[in-house]
């Protein structure tokens, strides 16, 4: 499976999908109060199947709801019924039940084997009118879903999964494992000692962030100056997500290339969040992971993810001597035992290295789509 993301052009047809994208909303909110109402009169689940046919009786009697494709219904419907399955079976872990979302707000649609037609070139038919997008490369392989994605800024995606598409071949090895750690001053401390350091994207642009905000705030509400304050706000936070992400990429690449294995240390990014808060955004460890993970897979390199409970920082790297306690604010300790001296993210990076090179000697791998605690 792989995901091709195209922009649409600027046209005035496409107000079309972004009325269908709203009709969506309007569809994906009743089949959140039926939910609701259903579960109030009669303490059960609602079925997917009885949504769908009931959902199917109502559309033919309104004609906003006909603007999205019944195949498109029928994926609100799925995707709903996927989210209250997993919150009735992780109840205890603090999942949450789906809610209401504003119509205005409401991101996208899913079409899957109908209601779309490639033209060749950089057309594509949707429903009964064609839009134009920026093809930047080729569609190769089974085109098995299109979805439309509004932004904030009003803009529109083509994303399109496709299956069977072929993949080149990396067969670069360089037989070299790494450790690393994260940090708060350092994003990367590598095991063999050297420092990757965050540009902090967030951090740079918090003034004019708080200025567009400010801007924003100011202007009377439903005005056309407090639309286009707010236009500019996103804008701020969206040039911040494209370069955080484009730093990301392009380190993901940089670390495959220089080694075969990569190891880490699980991260309970929740608790980061609740006591370091902005800093964590900012960082963003969760989303470099799973670039990561990708690119990794992609060019056939190994992530190995160690315990989170393992006392990296405390253990010794030269001999495996305990400590019993190490404060936060302590960057740098001796060892009773060899008397070598430790820094802490460097210790820990050591740490890491070791137990995932022992991980994969004993065949014990865990790869990554449960290994980090979002």
């Amino acid at each position: 499976m792989k995901t091709l993301k195209f922009k649409l052009y600027q046209h005035k047809a496409n107000r079309y999908l972004k009325r269908s994208i709203n009709a969506a909303g309007v569809i994906y909110n009743h089949c959140i109060a039926l939910h609701k109402r259903y579960y109030r009169m009669w303490g059960k689940h609602l079925n997917c199947a009885k949504l769908q046919s009931h959902i199917a009786k109502v559309r033919k009697r309104n004609s906003f709801w006909q603007l999205v494709g019944s195949q498109a219904v029928q994926d609100i419907c799925q995707r709903i019924e996927k989210v209250y399955q997993l919150f009735f079976s992780h109840n205890k872990n603090g999942c949450c039940p789906p809610g209401f979302k504003k119509v205005r707000k409401y991101k996208s649609f899913t079409l899957k084997q109908a209601g779309y037609k490639f033209l060749g070139g950089n057309r594509i038919k949707i429903g009964s009118r064609v839009y134009q997008f920026c093809q930047s490369r080729q569609i190769e392989g089974t085109v098995k879903t299109l979805t439309i994605k509004r932004t904030p800024l009003g803009e529109l995606f083509l994303v399109v999964v496709v299956d069977n598409c072929a993949e080149p071949e990396f067969k670069v090895k360089t037989g070299k494992i790494a450790g690393f750690d994260f940090g708060l001053k350092t994003f990367l401390t590598c095991s063999d000692d050297t420092k990757i350091e965050s540009p902090q994207f967030l951090k740079q642009s918090l003034n004019a962030i708080k200025k567009a905000s400010r801007h924003h705030s100011k202007k009377l509400k439903g005005s056309a100056n407090r639309e286009k304050a707010r236009k500019n706000l996103v804008r701020k936070y969206e040039d911040i997500s494209n370069s955080r992400r484009d730093w990301f990429w392009k380190l993901a690449h940089e670390l495959t290339d220089k080694f075969d294995v990569l190891c880490f240390e699980t991260l309970n990014l929740r608790g980061m969040q609740r006591l370091w808060g902005r800093k964590i955004s900012d960082l963003a460890f969760g989303e470099f992971l799973q670039i990561l993970q990708w690119v990794a897979k992609k060019k056939h390199k190994q992530l190995v993810y160690i315990d989170r409970w393992y006392p990296s920082s405390k253990t010794c790297s030269s001999c495996g001597h305990l400590l019993e306690s190490l404060d936060l604010s302590v960057r740098e300790w001796r060892c009773c035992c060899c008397q070598s001296v430790n820094g802490r993210d460097e210790n820990a990076a050591k740490n890491i290295q070791i137990v995932g090179a022992s991980t994969i000697k004993l065949g014990d791998v865990r790869q990554s789509e449960t290994a980090i605690a979002v």
